[in-house]
């Protein structure tokens, strides 16, 4: 299927954002995307991988806009923190529902803090059908510490290469021993895990989500330490435990990738995954109909 980009400009409270929606050449899809994308970062991504997923989807039936944040690409205005962007993503699909007049509902694909953003925005928009989430950024202070605690120090210790830098004199022992020392001191603030106060990002994401009743998706990256920072929290988290084991959750899948799905072989799987979760966020609007 023939695909045709329309870039175009549209108003958030007297900024100038910038649009591009990818459309099947013919025919009025009733479900779009909405790539949310990660600070910082602007429409076309790292390595062009939401270029190439809104064309991909684009070929395959499926409307999808990316744009620029206030501040951000060529967005005008100024800058705002993931967690003050609901007026910018609301302008968009505005936007969009205007370019693409065949629209139903609308899926929200975010990576990193654009995953954060998708969460806390989803509950307040109808018009929204789900999300798919990639690598969810969920930090905390002792959430970072505990990530690397598990997943760098741990592995720096059971490496051979390691210990002969260390004889050789090529480590330096006391920032190496203080960096642990710092995280264990970091980890230890966690207190009763990501669940303590509502006032953490986990917490608020969850709890959005929960609120939204919305289906979603959560793709992560074997290689990426936000990913597991995320895995951390699912294991002491009881709120995303029972989001991700309850019927909404459409599935978890994880890509042997980066942080950002560089390589073409990742980026190709999360498109046809994308494609796969929205069928399957259509066939659950259907039977809660």
């Amino acid at each position: 299927m023939n695909v045709v980009d329309s870039a175009f400009l549209f108003d958030c409270q007297g900024d100038e954002l910038l649009g591009i929606v990818s459309a099947p050449e013919i025919g009025q899809p009733s479900l779009g995307v909405l790539v949310i994308v990660g600070g910082p970062q602007y429409r076309v991504g790292s390595h062009r991988q939401f270029v190439l997923l809104s064309r991909h989807l684009a070929m395959n039936g499926i409307a999808c806009m990316r744009f620029d944040y206030r501040g951000m690409g060529d967005g005008s205005g100024e800058q705002h923190s993931f967690e003050a962007v609901d007026t910018d993503v609301r302008a968009a699909l505005d936007a969009f529902f205007a370019r693409q007049p065949g629209l139903r509902q609308v899926v929200l694909w975010g990576l990193c803090d654009g995953a954060s953003v998708a969460c806390f925005y989803a509950p307040t928009d109808e018009r929204v059908a789900g999300l798919v989430l990639l690598n969810p950024w969920v930090k905390t202070e002792a959430g970072v510490a505990k990530t690397y605690l598990k997943h760098y120090y741990l592995r720096r210790l059971t490496d051979p290469a390691f210990w002969k830098k260390l004889v050789s004199g090529r480590v330096a022992l006391g920032a190496s021993v203080g960096g642990v020392a710092g995280a264990i001191r970091a980890a230890s603030k966690g207190g009763g895990g990501p669940d303590a106060t509502d006032s953490s990002i986990p917490g608020r994401m969850a709890a959005r989500l929960d609120a939204s009743d919305l289906p979603f998706a959560v793709f992560l990256s074997r290689r990426d330490y936000v990913a597991r920072e995320f895995e951390g929290v699912l294991a002491e988290s009881a709120a995303w435990k029972r989001l991700m084991e309850g019927e909404r959750c459409i599935g978890t899948m994880h890509f042997d990738a980066d942080h950002t799905f560089s390589s073409a072989t990742a980026r190709n799987s999360v498109a046809d995954a994308t494609l796969n979760a929205v069928a399957r966020f259509d066939r659950f609007a259907q039977k809660c109909r």
